[in-house]
């Protein structure tokens, strides 16, 4: 396993509201007990990667419930990590 951290936006296709399908996002993602950080237009995520890859599954599968969408992730095991992230240099 590898510490890796994701850039991932949602883009909810032919939906009145997009809330539903955002929110189910960052609820997937607190439910795996990963932290993140909101932006403007993109969340970023990290952790190790089988966790962080376990969580984007679920949480694209939750947004999609509400309909259409697309979901668009950036992946790098190079790019820092927060300080004091427990996945920083962790390699198995």
């Amino acid at each position: 396993m590898i510490g890796i951290s994701v850039q991932v936006s949602l883009y909810p296709l032919g939906q009145d509201n997009i809330d539903p399908a955002i929110k189910a996002i960052l609820a997937a993602l607190d439910e795996h007990g990963l932290p993140y950080e909101v932006g403007s237009m993109s969340t970023t995520v990290w952790g190790m990667d089988e966790a962080v890859w376990s969580a984007l599954q679920d949480a694209f599968r939750r947004a999609a419930a509400y309909g259409s969408a697309v979901m668009q992730v950036t992946v790098s095991n190079a790019c820092p990590l927060p300080a004091g992230s427990s996945a920083q240099g962790k390699e198995a």
